[in-house]
């Protein structure tokens, strides 16, 4: 902390009169038009709005810079607001600046409106979608990470937290990795209105215990009255003095402050305000905003030295340099892919959570050590964080880790997808094929969970060339994309020009006369291409597909194949039978007619083996997959 910090604290200057009379003003503006838009709605959480009218009020009209016309400027201060439940009060902040019209804010929740329950990208002055508890901070530091380190940027980061929240564990995981890079750039502001949506909170107003738990976590923190706009005008001051660690401030709030018969008071949770009472609460806080102070508060502009970022056309520096036949983990691949992207732009970031030896984004570190996070294990902040670097286009993200520890982070997951965010996903050691560290280290659910994602892309690749192109492919790609990436090293099958592309698979091997359309992926495809082998000292061949892009799915390319082996089609993948290539394959022909499914696939509990011991137990080699074939036939 810097030396002055005390000698400032006693030499701070309040804002004068007429400023602080303005800020009540508009504190109590914003509790009026979050009861008329929530009254209207006949939904909403007017309460926990007015909470925190003053903390709005002061952060909007005193403390940001930003341009109301322009809100996604690049150079402009971000703001998170975590209790996304509060949002009226935020939609009427921004009624407040001019951006926004009183129309438009009647509109909350409706059919079509973009101003919906909780705050999402739709609107224009909204970089991610909150609602989630316990996510803010996760984005937010993410943003100020970037803002500090790539950006080196005058931008500061606000988040606005509920006090309910602060019992998720990812909350406490931002604080940890905040303090630890040094994020004196963010600003974290707690809503103490002690209130829950059943109960009480935890800490009910206890703020000392919050204060020492922030600070013990490496904060500088600052207890309020949240309904000061002295006081908060006095910690934001503060924060911006402080250069070593970021700073929190706790502010002691009442749940539907200044509204008469609910303030303070349980029960009043996420409803409108009463038809009964409407009119006469409405009528208390008009006399609380009082007669126009003569000045018009308007917003800061910001200093202009956020970078000109370009990250569109992104490609390899170098093409795959392989031998067929060459046997290579994909996960090596993928790393090396991380390098050749790097040396083309500068604006690829690179996470991991304390996986990087195993998935390989070590060499990115060694390459670019200033590209790269290291998260520690500490799942969901690093998905929070990637999609808060990710805003405004300021860069292209990739998080790495086991694919079975990526479920941890998956509600960060799901509502990065609600964030509209374009963030990039590599998940290793997928399957029982990576062996004897059993099934707490496998994962089986991955290719489910991330296909369950609204607009997503999900990339398989077999082999090192095919993860290189991936790997490329998903770096100039909108939304959340994954690939899944293998511990086993898997033989080289593609020449180094091969093209791959999303939505299109590839047909490794088809000739007249096959009789099933095996598609596989990963470490199956490997072991389909063994199983043709014994399948032609049979005379029996077989059509053999790498599926590649399991979503978007090349169903052109399977029912073309499919149809010339009679309609079968066998699938076979190292992943559970529900929602995986199997299901995707099963999916895309659900309309269609004439086509005859078999699928293999990890069906129980697997456990620690071989993983040639556990493919053949699981019926996913070789063997298993020409008994399926001959029974088909």
């Amino acid at each position: 902390m810097s030396n002055n910090y005390a000698e400032e604290n006693d030499r701070y200057h309040a804002p004068d009169n007429s400023t602080m009379h303005e800020l009540n003003n508009i504190a109590n503006r914003i509790r009026i038009k979050s009861i008329l838009s929530t009254c209207e709605s006949k939904s909403g959480h007017p309460t926990s709005a007015s909470s925190c009218a003053e903390i709005l009020s002061v952060l909007f009209f005193k403390e940001m810079k930003y341009k109301v016309d322009v809100p996604r400027d690049p150079a402009s201060d971000r703001f998170v607001m975590s209790k996304g439940h509060g949002c009226p009060g935020l939609y009427a902040a921004w009624v407040e600046t001019g951006h926004m019209s009183m129309e438009q804010l009647m509109t909350l929740r409706k059919l079509g409106s973009v101003y919906e329950g909780h705050p999402t990208p739709k609107i224009d002055f909204i970089d991610v979608a909150t609602g989630s508890l316990g996510q803010g901070l996760n984005l937010a530091v993410g943003m100020a990470y970037i803002g500090k380190y790539f950006d080196k940027a005058s931008y500061r980061v606000f988040c606005l937290m509920g006090d309910g929240e602060m019992a998720e564990g990812s909350v406490w995981e931002a604080m940890a990795f905040a303090s630890y890079y040094k994020l004196n750039n963010t600003v974290a502001i707690i809503d103490v209105n002690r209130l829950g949506q059943s109960e009480p909170t935890s800490l009910g107003h206890d703020t000392d215990t919050y204060k020492r738990r922030a600070e013990a976590f490496g904060w500088n923190t600052i207890v309020v009255d949240g309904h000061s706009v002295n006081d908060l005008c006095k910690a934001f001051h503060l924060a911006k003095l402080c250069t070593d660690r970021p700073t929190c401030i706790v502010a002691k709030t009442m749940k539907g402050k200044n509204m008469l018969g609910q303030e303070n008071l349980h029960g009043f949770h996420g409803k409108a305000v009463a038809a009964a009472s409407k009119d006469e609460i409405l009528a208390e806080l008009e006399k609380l905003v009082s007669e126009p102070s003569g000045i018009k508060l308007v917003p800061a502009k910001p200093i202009d030295d956020a970078p000109a970022v370009n990250i569109s056309n992104i490609t390899l520096s170098s093409p795959p340099n392989y031998t067929k036949g060459q046997k290579m983990a994909t996960r090596q691949a993928y790393g090396l892919a991380l390098v050749k992207l790097g040396r083309n732009c500068d604006r690829i970031y690179s996470l991991d959570g304390d996986m990087k030896n195993s998935t390989f984004s070590q060499d990115y570190k060694k390459e670019f050590p200033d590209r790269f996070i290291e998260c520690f294990i500490a799942e969901q902040n690093m998905v929070g964080a990637a999609i808060g670097m990710a805003t405004r286009d300021r860069g292209v993200v990739f998080c790495s880790t086991f694919a079975a520890f990526l479920a941890r982070a998956y509600d960060h997951i799901r509502m990065g997808a609600v964030s509209q965010t374009n963030c990039n996903f590599f998940g290793s050691h997928c399957g029982i094929s990576i062996g004897a560290d059993g099934p707490s280290q496998m994962a089986l659910e991955d290719i489910a969970m991330f296909r369950a994602i609204p607009g997503s892309t999900v990339l398989y690749p077999s082999d090192v060339v095919s993860m290189e192109k991936a790997v490329e492919l998903v770096a100039n790609t909108k939304g959340i994309c994954f690939i899944r990436g293998t511990r086993a090293t898997t033989p080289v099958v593609f020449d180094n020009d091969a093209t791959f592309a999303v939505g299109r698979a590839n047909v490794l091997q088809q000739k007249k006369g096959d009789v099933v359309t095996v598609i596989a992926g990963g470490v199956t495809l490997g072991e389909a291409l063994k199983a043709s082998t014994l399948l032609e000292a049979e005379n029996i061949s077989i059509t053999i597909i790498d599926l590649f892009s399991l979503k978007p799915i090349d169903k052109d390319t399977i029912m073309s194949a499919a149809s010339a082996t009679g309609g079968r089609i066998l699938t076979v993948e190292d992943h559970y039978p529900e929602g995986g290539l199997g299901s995707a394959v099963a999916e895309a022909l659900a309309d269609e007619t004439g086509f005859k499914q078999v699928q293999l696939a990890v069906r129980g509990m697997p456990y620690s083996a071989e993983p040639a011991e556990l493919l053949a137990a699981f019926k996913i080699d070789s063997s298993a997959i020409a008994a399926a074939v001959k029974k088909m036939i």
